[in-house]
């Protein structure tokens, strides 16, 4: 009878016999069974067992994270830096492993040490020195994401993990259960246990009601507030630990973005953001409705962006609402007293959470409607007459706001209308090894026929690739390769020995007597820009002895930042009369920075696309830019794609007809778009690529 009794003031039954939680989570509870089954209804494979499984699998992280904030903001404070205790977390895991070759036993201690670091310097402030959490937390989270980015100079990455550790991330008990699934379990087991059943949680709750209260009531909210922090930064760890076993990757910038996903899921499951109120199953239950949202957007391929919006849009309502709430509180209390104030929060929460599930049905109504219009641009639906069966063919960029891959995929939707395929395009908006796992993971659980990728990080995605190949569905790379046996072919746009020889040559001409120059690459970390650096230097020291490499910088393949680097270079390096870009939008950030300066004796040269260097090769800096046809390359990794899908690519041909494309070389399993092409004055008005 005592346990029933104890379990009644948990879940009370409300009037109608429904289940009336705390704070309102059975609306959330219920907002959940309609994402569901709406989802169920208009996304294909949605409920099948092993996605349902994958959702879960992909939850373990961000879930960890989730449960270690619960009692945080319960307490009426916050931790920002987690995701950054988890990013470095994995780059000292990938040290241990690559560099010190400590055991299996021994890589996880050193990330669970790390995260207990972290989580007592966040203790230590918040807790002893009494310092604001959204202060300390905040510079924490640069802190840490700065020691990894310093560690690793941002580009360095650990791959080449043991079977024993990678199925930590990628396991399955019976094939079945996620390994790391366990492994939530037990950490939601314990944080119930000591936030709904020991004294330590109601002395949390009432450090979050009234800490003046707390103290006054001989609570030790020092001690308590020490422990959480702490706990936060040892869980923090784990994830870490699980996700580079899940990626088969470190990475400094590993984990960005997960402390607004965690926060997001414990607001969303109900708890306050100003302390005192709050469960571990409503963090859990908004947890896995994020979850359902995301992975029910993906099977609609649906671009990845609108989960982030519609995540903040809930953040923000209910955050209002949790303003609101506590002012009409207030109010009532002195007006009417306490039975009148939670007849209004009751309404408040039936109204939040009815919204909640209304933006949900109106998202998955309009889905379809959107989901058919993306396609039809893509390649035309059977609504047009088109045969229901065509292939599906996912193609990645290496990030969607690339220029260079905005270019790519004018060629990629010519071709799906071509050969009547449906184009899934999709991948992150910035170049992030970790989304291009879980997108690959997605188009798995869809079934898709054939999946491409511009590959960001080899030792990271050849996992995923891997799997995706013995399922029988084709993969291929282009712009950049992944491991050989993780893909059928790689669609190369030109070997980098023609790339080098075309690009020192154009350096030649420009500095006939030799002299210095400088490269700026995009991400130090890129394996196939790294490989063109390299037949470069090779090619300086055979057949271009007068040229001197001064320096290689990043630009990270953003604009304002090979501005920044070109600047820095034209101050400290007087001598360089060349900068050298291999990186599309490097270009023209080289160029503004030439011109600005006003050194009429530096010339800039690189890889780009004409349209956004037409200015600067007409009126600039700009001599030269060598580059392929984009839209060649992105026609082809639809039509190669569906050529491999449909087993159309013989073993051992040399030659492959690709459409309007005609013949082109196949060496080995590398399928060669041609030659480079050299853009000047001369032809650059003609080319609109």
């Amino acid at each position: 009878m005592t346990s029933i009794r104890r379990l009644s003031t948990i879940f009370k039954t409300g009037p109608g016999g429904l289940l009336a939680f705390p704070n309102g989570e059975r609306w959330l509870l219920l907002a959940l069974i309609a994402e569901v089954f709406l989802f169920s209804l208009i996304a294909p494979r949605f409920l099948v067992w092993t996605n349902l499984i994958e959702v879960l699998r992909f939850s373990v992280e961000l879930g960890l994270l989730s449960i270690a904030l619960t009692p945080v903001l319960i307490t009426g404070g916050i931790d920002l830096s987690v995701g950054s205790t988890l990013g470095l977390t994995t780059v000292a895991v990938g040290i241990a492993w690559n560099e010190y070759h400590l055991s299996f036993a021994g890589v996880v201690l050193v990330g669970l040490v790390v995260g207990c670091l972290c989580g007592a310097l966040n203790a230590f402030l918040v807790a002893w020195l009494r310092r604001p959490a959204l202060i300390v937390t905040l510079g924490t989270f640069t802190l840490y994401r700065g020691i990894a980015e310093g560690i690793t100079h941002g580009a360095a990455s650990y791959t080449g993990y043991p079977n024993t550790f990678l199925s930590l991330g990628q396991g399955y008990f019976w094939k079945v259960v996620p390994v790391q699934l366990p492994i939530l379990i037990a950490a939601a087991v314990f944080y119930y246990v000591l936030l709904h059943r020991s004294v330590i949680g109601r002395g949390l709750y009432a450090i979050g009601l009234n800490t003046p209260g707390a103290l006054h009531a001989g609570i030790p909210v020092r001690n308590y507030l020490l422990l959480i922090y702490m706990l936060a930064g040892v869980v923090s760890g784990l994830a870490g630990i699980i996700l580079v076993a899940h990626l088969g990757l470190a990475k400094s910038d590993l984990g960005t973005g997960y402390e607004l996903g965690a926060i997001t899921a414990v607001v969303l499951g109900g708890t306050s953001v100003f302390g005192g109120r709050g469960t571990l199953f409503g963090s859990l239950v908004g947890l896995v409705f994020l979850s359902v949202l995301q992975n029910g957007m993906h099977l609609l391929a649906l671009p990845s962006e609108l989960t982030g919006v519609f995540t903040g849009v809930l953040l923000i309502s209910i955050v209002g609402f949790e303003r609101l709430r506590a002012t009409r509180s207030h109010r009532t209390t002195r007006q009417e007293g306490d039975v009148a104030t939670s007849r209004i929060v009751r309404r408040k929460q039936i109204a939040v959470w009815g919204a909640a599930a209304a933006a949900i049905a109106i998202l998955a109504a309009a889905s379809p409607i959107l989901y058919s219009r993306l396609s039809a641009r893509a390649g035309g639906l059977a609504s047009q007459g088109l045969n229901p069966h065509r292939l599906k063919i996912a193609v990645m960029p290496k990030a969607k706001g690339d220029p260079y891959f905005m270019s790519a995929r004018a060629g990629a939707e010519e071709a799906a209308r071509e050969v009547q395929a449906e184009l899934i395009w999709d991948g992150p908006t910035s170049l992030d090894a970790a989304q291009q796992n879980e997108q690959v993971e997605n188009w798995i659980a869809m079934h898709v026929d054939a999946i491409v990728v511009a590959v960001a990080n080899r030792g990271s995605i050849s996992t995923v690739l891997r799997k995706a190949r013995r399922l029988g569905i084709a993969v291929l790379t282009w712009d950049s390769d992944a491991d050989p046996d993780a893909r059928d072919y790689f669609l190369n746009q030109a070997t980098p020995e023609g790339i080098a020889d075309t690009l020192t040559n154009e350096a030649e001409r420009l500095l006939p007597r030799g002299g210095q120059f400088a490269i700026i690459t995009g991400p130090l970390s890129a394996e196939n820009q790294n490989e063109w650096i390299a037949c470069i230097k090779r090619q300086l020291a055979v057949r271009h002895s007068l040229l001197t490499l001064a320096t290689v910088r990043p630009s990270d393949d953003d604009r304002d930042k090979a501005f920044i680097e070109t600047q820095n270079i034209l101050k400290v390096l007087p001598e360089v009369k060349l900068i050298m870009d291999i990186s599309a939008p490097a270009v023209p950030g080289s160029a503004e920075a030439v011109l600005q300066s006003g050194r009429q004796n530096v010339d800039v040269i690189g890889l780009s696309l004409p349209t956004i260097c037409k200015p600067y090769i007409h009126g600039g800096p700009v001599q030269s830019i060598v580059l392929w046809n984009t839209r060649d390359l992105g026609y082809l990794t639809v039509y190669a794609g569906w050529l491999d899908a449909q087993h159309k690519i013989e073993a051992l041909q040399t030659s492959l007809s690709v459409g309007r494309l005609g013949k082109l070389s196949v060496r080995g399993s590398e399928i060669v778009l041609g030659a480079p092409l050299i853009i000047n004055k001369a032809n650059i008005d003609t080319l609109d690529f």
